[in-house]
């Protein structure tokens, strides 16, 4: 199985303990999102994990424990955009600080397993299109021999995050406008020896010598093990994205970056009152088994088929 550490929430900016003593433990449950009372406990050994995809804002409180992970294959997808505090509310300067993180993170695992993540892009006032292709040129220049593939994508509008998103006035380009924009942020990618790709987007890119990109990615983790591995297409994303089959093992309503275009929280009381019961040698991520629960150990298995 492929483990997505996760979509949900910021997993290694905030719980790095409680996963690495969750990988010590071997096994972790998680809530089903449509129905609170269904608990599934994954097995996490290293023989039915066939790789690990990290989803985060910052890495960092990982570095300390990376040996932890020595029997495991994973990669990380490091969002790094060029909003301020006005949006992305908890992350540390990006200059001074996160760029710095990308890169060490990069000279650590190796540049292939360090995906950049330039999005959601959404545009306002102040984040006009010229200010995301200057932010963009200055990331990408210093990210350089970092890393090998950046994801972009436009922001996706939903019911949790459209209050927030019209308090900063957001607004979209005509899709030609928003295509000869995508075509500039591919050019200055590729001027710096980075491949560009979406994210689930509806729009064609691929005039613009932008790819349709799998988060999940067959081939990157196929690469990274170095196996033939077997899997369907995830049916519970959106049409549009091509990641395969994973387990998400986050919890919403947990993510403390504060940030504006968030879909994985209702609210800030809600990060709030679940991060109140935050235990790190806890099973579950946030909260407790209760009586009502119901917990069932769920069936995996290794994808992998034969060696490359």
């Amino acid at each position: 199985m492929v483990l997505s550490v996760s979509r949900r929430t910021d997993i290694p900016n905030y719980y790095s303990e409680w996963f690495y003593n969750r990988i010590k433990d071997g096994y972790l449950y998680v809530r089903n999102p449509m129905n609170a009372h269904q608990v599934s406990k994954i097995q996490l050994s290293s023989e039915v994990v066939d790789c690990i995809v990290f989803w985060t804002k910052n890495p960092e409180p990982m570095f300390s424990r990376l040996e932890d992970l020595d029997a495991y294959k994973y990669y990380f997808q490091f969002t790094l955009t060029g909003f301020g505090n006005d949006i992305e509310r908890n992350i540390p300067h990006k200059k001074e600080h996160m760029i710095p993180i990308f890169q060490k993170l990069a000279e650590k695992i190796g540049r292939e397993k360090v995906i950049w993540r330039y999005d959601p892009i959404f545009f306002t006032d102040r984040y006009t299109p010229e200010y995301h292709l200057k932010a963009f040129e200055q990331i990408a220049g210093a990210l350089n021999g970092y890393t090998s593939k950046c994801v972009v994508s436009f922001v996706d509008i939903y019911a949790k995050n459209k209050k927030n998103m019209s308090a900063v006035n957001s607004f979209s380009l005509p899709e030609k406008d928003l295509v000869t924009f995508a075509a500039q942020i591919a050019v200055i990618a590729k001027n710096h020896g980075i491949k560009t790709a979406s994210c689930a987007e509806v729009i064609d890119l691929s005039a613009c010598g932008i790819e349709h990109n799998c988060c999940i990615d067959r081939e990157l983790i196929q690469q990274i093990i170095g196996y033939k591995i077997k899997a369907d297409k995830d049916k519970n994303q959106r049409k549009k994205c091509g990641c395969m089959e994973s387990i998400d093992i986050g919890t919403y309503n947990t993510c403390k970056n504060g940030c504006a275009y968030c879909y994985a929280n209702y609210s800030q009381e809600s990060v709030l009152k679940n991060c109140r019961l935050y235990d790190i040698n806890s099973p579950l991520l946030c909260g407790n088994i209760t009586e009502d629960d119901k917990i069932t150990e769920r069936a995996v298995r290794s994808l992998k088929e034969h060696l490359l």
